[in-house]
């Protein structure tokens, strides 16, 4: 019988393994560094809208500061947990240590008219953010930018951010010591520096000398506070090192290392920490795990063995160091006017609520800073403005012509606590709107509790993921939608107690939403029953610790109330947070 040969069986192709977000990231970050490309974003411009690659839109534009802006509805008027881009974009300007002069706020005021339908927002990294910019304008307005010494280079996308500091940074008589050269100088070198273009996520910095931390070091990835010790003797002055804060979805805050930073040594840590967050492969993998943080919450790492990968980076080690008392719980904004170290000099904090400036307000705080200081100006990342080196005897004249334009330099508590992100006006991520229902907030809060005399940091964000962040605030306000009448409405859920300083730790989700239209009274029958029940020289935040999450809804709604599940996050993780 002759053989009978089976031809073979064709193997089946391979099923097409769809890349992740996380590895589309990292392969086009591996193909370009897009501070070498500014070119490609110059023809766009010749262009027009319609020749913008994608890859440029949804990922290498954020290293030059710039996302698509969103249509104004939000995530709800798109799909897949991310809103419709529109035709404009926005642009941060990085300020690090947000210092500003004068000429420089001249000539944002002027792109601001032109080019931003005189919209621009001091951010809560001290950065100026604009926005309806056109892709055709994109090129003038940074050549415009760096005529006067300023960039939007790494205010946004996988880098180092706007290094922050204390705004009275050599001006303050308490300060420990001016740290404000190390903040410029690390900027200099680890922003738009090509060794540093491809980390895992966003880096964020914050390092100062100022002895309330105003900088916010506990929710930085990386935080240096000034610290004094005695050794031999003799008084030193260096630093304390955090390393690991964040806000977004999963909050942490920073983890304190055992160890005294000698000033001269500062800059080496804090590229040290760069380099072994730029070294771990695993934070690669997913976009929503990518920040250092998650070293600690996720991989295993501790205070300890972050100290000892510091160290083995370096080839020395660091002295050991407690860092004694940790500041209070107190106002870290500098608002008002205080005298400075130089004599005869103050400065005046104003109050920009929700840190919204048009062109008119820009061009007139320019012109005071001119008129009656040294043409220097700080932002703050409370999304305020400060205006230094004024003769004390002309401080009463400027406060005036700073109310006559519409910010406080007395703020009520509620007007002075005040900080909303950017919500659905702008954002492609956001449920609800944020910086018109803030205004709104505060001013029915102004009027119905007039008396009240607390401390209340009222913090709104658009989402779960806490651009605006809710974590750290008395109360935070979280974006969501809810059927109200048979519509749906914005709304928002409710975060309580969170603090920075001596009693940090983040606001405790108490299972309560309002409709934004009921916020104000659910707000003012919780601070009423605060003033009726608080015990002698108690504070807001000592009777929100002590106080259950059951009692306070009830406060919240006028008689108990079951808790409600705080919604997941909508989507992707957007690069500004946290």
């Amino acid at each position: 019988m002759a053989d009978i040969t089976t031809p073979p069986t064709e193997a089946a192709a391979p099923k097409e393994v769809k890349e992740t977000k996380a590895q589309k990231s990292e392969r086009l970050k591996l193909e370009k560094n897009p501070w070498e490309a500014w070119e490609e974003v110059r023809q766009f411009a010749r262009e027009g809208r319609e020749s913008v690659l994608p890859d440029w839109a949804n990922l290498y534009f954020k290293w030059w500061g710039v996302y698509t802006q969103g249509d104004g509805l939000g995530v709800t008027g798109g799909k897949g947990g991310e809103g419709k881009a529109s035709d404009y974009f926005m642009m941060r300007i990085g300020l690090p240590n947000g210092l500003l002069t004068a000429h420089q706020l001249h000539t944002i005021a002027d792109i601001t008219a032109k080019y931003a339908r005189g919209v621009a927002d001091i951010t809560t990294r001290q950065n100026i953010q604009l926005h309806w910019l056109t892709i055709e304008d994109m090129p003038a307005v940074v050549d415009q930018l760096t005529e006067i010494g300023l960039s939007p280079k790494g205010a946004c996308g996988d880098v180092v951010r706007n290094v922050t500091g204390c705004p009275l940074a050599g001006l303050d008589g308490h300060e420990l010591f001016d740290a404000s050269p190390l903040a410029v100088e690390v900027a200099q070198k680890l922003t738009a520096n090509p060794e540093f273009y491809n980390l895992p996520r966003k880096f964020k910095i914050s390092i100062t000398g100022c002895p309330i931390w105003c900088s916010y070091p506990e929710i930085n990835d990386v935080g240096l506070t000034g610290l004094k010790r005695i050794k031999d003797g003799k008084e030193e002055l260096g630093y304390s090192l955090r390393v690991g804060g964040g806000l977004s979805t999963e909050p942490h805050l920073a983890v304190r290392l055992n160890a005294f930073i000698p000033q001269d040594k500062a800059y080496d840590a804090i590229e040290a920490v760069v380099r072994i967050f730029r070294a771990q492969d695993e934070l690669r993998v997913s976009r929503t795990h990518a920040r250092i943080k998650y070293l600690f919450m996720k991989h295993g790492w501790t205070a300890e063995s972050m100290l000892a990968a510091i160290e083995d980076n370096l080839g020395y080690k660091f002295d050991a160091a407690e860092e004694g008392a940790i500041v209070d719980d107190v106002y870290r904004d500098h608002v008002g006017v205080h005298r400075q170290r130089q004599e005869g000099l103050s400065y005046i904090g104003a109050t920009v609520l929700n840190g919204r400036l048009d062109p008119e307000q820009l061009h007139a705080l320019a012109s005071l800073s001119e008129e009656y200081g040294d043409g220097h100006l700080r932002a703050t990342i409370g999304q305020n403005i400060v205006l230094v080196n004024i003769p004390n005897a002309k401080t009463t004249e400027v406060v005036e012509k700073i109310t006559a334009m519409g910010l406080q330099v007395q703020p009520t508590v509620f007007f002075r606590g005040a900080v909303a992100c950017t919500g659905t006006e702008f954002c492609k991520l956001a449920i609800s709107e944020t910086k018109g229902f803030n205004k709104w907030l505060v001013g029915e809060l102004e009027e119905r509790l007039p008396q009240f005399d607390q401390q209340l940091r009222l913090h709104v964000t658009g989402c779960t993921n806490s651009c605006g962040q809710s974590w750290i605030a008395d109360l935070g306000l979280e974006g969501k939608k809810v059927k109200k009448d048979g519509v749906m409405v914005d709304a928002f859920y409710f975060c309580v107690g969170g603090a920075v300083g001596e009693h940090a730790g983040i606001a405790r989700q108490i299972g309560f939403r309002a409709a934004a239209e009921d916020c104000p009274e659910a707000i003012e029958r919780l601070l009423r029953t605060y003033l009726a029940t608080r015990t002698e020289g108690e504070n807001l935040r000592s009777y929100f610790r002590r106080t259950s999450d059951e009692d306070l809804r009830a406060s919240l709604n006028g008689a108990q109330v079951a808790p409600v599940e705080r919604d997941p996050a909508p989507g992707r993780i957007p690069a500004n947070v946290g």
